[in-house]
């Protein structure tokens, strides 16, 4: 049995993403993905793309491997007890519009990173 082709952002999804993101100045993300997934590492890209395009601050300007949640498809992490930055939000808005659903996933303060929510990339839901 032949594996799925490997997710990726078209053309028109990164440029409708930058429209929608670049309302939002100065954010700083962090990029994890699942290395246990074939094509993660390359769909995380994609959004670092993206997110250094806009002139995001991206933790470390690559991706990391660490994994601090179970989950399939995409999540949006952000510290527990705090609210969801707008970005975050409308990064998840713009998603639905192409059937992609990023799960809202809460974490601690000693598990995130620096930035102000993490894009997470786990296997193909």
């Amino acid at each position: 049995m032949s594996e799925p082709n490997p997710r990726k952002l078209t053309l028109h999804q990164q440029a409708v993403l930058i429209q929608v993101l670049l309302t939002f100045p100065d954010q700083h993300v962090d990029v994890r993905y699942n290395p246990d997934s074939s094509d993660a590492l390359g769909y995380a890209r994609d959004f670092l793309t993206i997110f250094k395009v806009i002139g995001w601050k991206v933790s470390d300007d690559a991706p990391s491997g660490t994994f601090i949640a179970q989950f399939t498809g995409v999540a949006i992490i952000v510290r527990e007890h705090s609210s969801i930055p707008a970005s975050a939000e409308a990064l998840r808005d713009a998603l639905r519009i192409y059937a992609v659903e990023a799960t809202m996933l809460y974490a601690t303060a000693s598990t995130m990173m620096s930035g102000g929510f993490v894009l997470a990339v786990g296997p193909r839901a």
